[in-house]
């Protein structure tokens, strides 16, 4: 099903406009409004690109990952839908529908049905055009929509209709620099903050980096010296557990010597995932349903942002015997073995109902002799990052098995000092997580106050009115009867075509 996006909505609601401007229909002040072919063209190595949604940025049309079609065969396509430079591109359906740009590339290309055309008359100015299209006040109906479970669209009955508030034409110059103007300045404080988050990532890193060699307790174990058992000692402990719970199985310690990596403190120990966990397992095999059977479906799509809205996971049917082998309890770590997460890991806390986990999940149970959160932690290092990558199988759709999972290399220290390490990573990643909130309140505000600058450039109130100035009803007149000869004189070329043509 999809969606019918109205773009007309609460614009009748306009402010009274102006003087000298007039509220019309996008129709007229443009040559043609139309989207690209609606088939899939046959892909060729070389020729001309065919560009889709993907390929419309905010700034720019993008042909890096354009599809290519033969040159004979773009030739007819064009005939529905000519794109050049200075027309505008707008996204029509999918996840980034109302995206728009100006076609700065003088490049011919054709376009697919996911994108419209819209070819604007000389006498208006293109860049006002398209920040009206991003403003709130056209744009609101498409924001709206973004919660639909319907495909979002916008028809193109939907965009000829869409009212525009028009000024004259220096004057529309005048907001586009004023726009562009105060949106420089907007972006360079955007661009400070992006850059801050992206050094949060980098401490954040940094932070789990020195953990894990030891170098944020040094200062810690030499208070405390001769006091804590050593890991050796540690995993000797597990392995004799391991004994007494596999009735007779062997299991060997298994100490890994990975000095390539870096040098240890003296009482850590390197080993694998598999020594310190009593199981690592595949999660149940069962269709999601929306009925409350008591019991609910972890499954990989449910963990977002790591975290879970348990609101909103599904139920499944399972046996009350088969149950007890999948049910998550407080301190499991589950892995996304599959897909674009592969690898991503959650740490499982506060379940207040029954609740297994799906198959393309992997649960890892470790011995109570070590802390949860410790190994969950490492699990966000880029040490565990590294082997991940090196294990993945498959060409088309990567994943990690149980097998590989268990022989990720993990740096061991005494269950003390993984305690103390869990809360220096946690005292600084609270730092680095207030200074983030602090960074997206602030994005917010920045978007909220672009809004509010078009808000102010398509009610007339960014830049100042000209009284001698053409009115926009003059232009629009103007624009009318310049449409009409180009529409005539169009015809009477198709006219003549089929004269010649018929025999």
């Amino acid at each position: 099903m999809v969606s019918d996006i109205s773009l007309n909505g609460d614009l009748e609601k306009l402010p009274s406009l102006p003087q000298g401007w007039v509220l019309t229909k996008l129709d007229e002040l443009t040559l043609k409004i139309t989207d690209g072919e609606h088939f899939s063209p046959k892909c060729q190595a070389s020729g001309t690109p065919f560009l889709s949604a993907k390929d419309v940025r905010d700034d720019k049309e993008n042909f890096e990952n354009a599809i290519l079609v033969d040159e004979e065969d773009a030739i007819k396509y064009r005939k529905r839908c000519d794109p050049e430079k200075g027309d505008i591109l707008m996204v029509s359906r999918g996840a980034t529908v109302g995206r728009s740009c100006i076609i700065q590339s003088n490049q011919i290309f054709c376009l697919l049905g996911s994108v419209i055309l819209i070819k604007i008359n000389k006498n208006i100015s293109n860049s006002y055009l398209l920040y009206s299209l991003k403003s709130h006040k056209v744009y609101k109906n498409l924001i709206n929509i973004s919660g639909s479970t319907a495909q979002q669209a916008i028809y193109l009955r939907d965009i000829k209709n869409l009212q525009i508030p028009l000024p004259p034409l220096p004057e529309q110059h005048r907001i586009v620099t004023k726009i562009e103007e105060l949106f420089t300045q907007l972006d360079a404080g955007v661009a400070s903050l992006k850059k801050v988050q992206a050094q949060l990532k980098r401490y954040r890193q940094a932070v789990l980096k020195s953990a894990f060699e030891g170098r944020l307790t040094q200062e810690w174990r030499e208070q405390h010296k001769g006091e804590i058992e050593p890991a050796d000692v540690l995993l000797h402990r597990i392995i004799q557990d391991h004994k007494n719970v596999e009735k007779g199985k062997r299991r060997e310690l298994l100490i890994v010597d990975n000095n390539d990596w870096y040098s240890l403190p003296s009482d850590w120990i390197w080993t694998n995932i598999g020594t310190i966990s009593n199981m690592i397992h595949y999660g149940y095999t069962a269709s999601a349903s929306q009925i409350n059977t008591g019991v609910k479906l972890l499954r990989i799509t449910d963990i977002q942002n790591n975290s879970v809205n348990w609101n909103t996971v599904p139920y499944c049917e399972i046996d009350n015997e088969v149950m007890k082998k999948y049910l998550l309890k407080e301190g499991d770590i589950v892995f996304a073995r599959t897909g674009a997460t592969v690898g991503k890991s959650f740490l499982i806390t506060k379940i207040v109902t029954n609740v297994v986990f799906a198959s393309y999940l992997i649960r890892i149970l470790l011995n109570e002799k070590i802390r949860k959160k410790y190994v969950y932690y490492f699990f966000q290092s880029l040490q565990y990052w590294i082997q991940i990558h090196k294990s993945k199988l498959g060409i088309g759709q990567p994943n990690v098995n149980s097998n590989l999972l268990s022989k990720i290399i993990i740096p061991v220290s005494s269950v003390e000092e993984q305690s103390v390490i869990v809360s220096v990573i946690e005292r600084h990643f609270s730092i680095a997580d207030e200074i983030e909130k602090n960074i997206e309140t602030s994005l917010k505000k920045a978007e909220t106050l672009r809004q509010s600058i078009l808000k102010r450039a398509f009610e007339g109130k960014l830049v100042p009115q000209d009284p001698t100035d053409e009115p926009a009803s003059v232009l629009l007149e103007r624009i009318k009867a310049e449409k009409a000869k180009t529409i005539t004189k169009m015809n009477r070329g198709k006219r003549s075509f089929n004269s010649r043509s018929t025999p």
